[in-house]
């Protein structure tokens, strides 16, 4: 059974980091494009990373740029999300998902696989 099980959320103040994982079982995801997405109440799921198998290529919405970092251990078949400098329109469930043989797209119809979600609030 593949499963993608993210962990890390919480709720931290504005400013303040914190570091989203994502294990991955049932399969071997190490030549997988790994993708972060989020969706806000009320707003539909919207990209935020993508890392491509090897780490070479690594791709991030614009509003997340040079305050998120995606990486990804395929040792341990973990993918991971640091997140710093929060803020408040940050706030959401995200996801991961896998994208077999992908190259790290921002198009959600790519990733065949998702986890269940970690919620991540960021107060003002």
């Amino acid at each position: 059974q593949v499963q993608l099980v993210e962990s890390g959320g919480g709720l931290v103040q504005a400013g303040g980091s914190l570091r989203l994982s994502c294990a991955a079982s049932g399969r071997t995801f190490s030549r997988d494009a790994m993708g972060w997405f989020r969706q806000a109440p009320g707003k539909e799921r919207e990209f935020v990373a993508a890392i491509s198998w090897s780490g070479g290529n690594r791709n991030y919405v614009d509003s997340v740029k040079g305050r998120f970092t995606i990486s990804r251990d395929n040792a341990k078949n973990t993918v991971y999300l640091q997140m710093n400098s929060l803020k408040p329109e940050d706030t959401a469930v995200y996801y991961c998902a896998a994208d077999p043989g992908g190259w790290g797209t921002f198009e959600t119809q790519s990733y065949d696989y998702w986890g269940q979600g970690t919620q991540v609030t960021v107060s003002s």
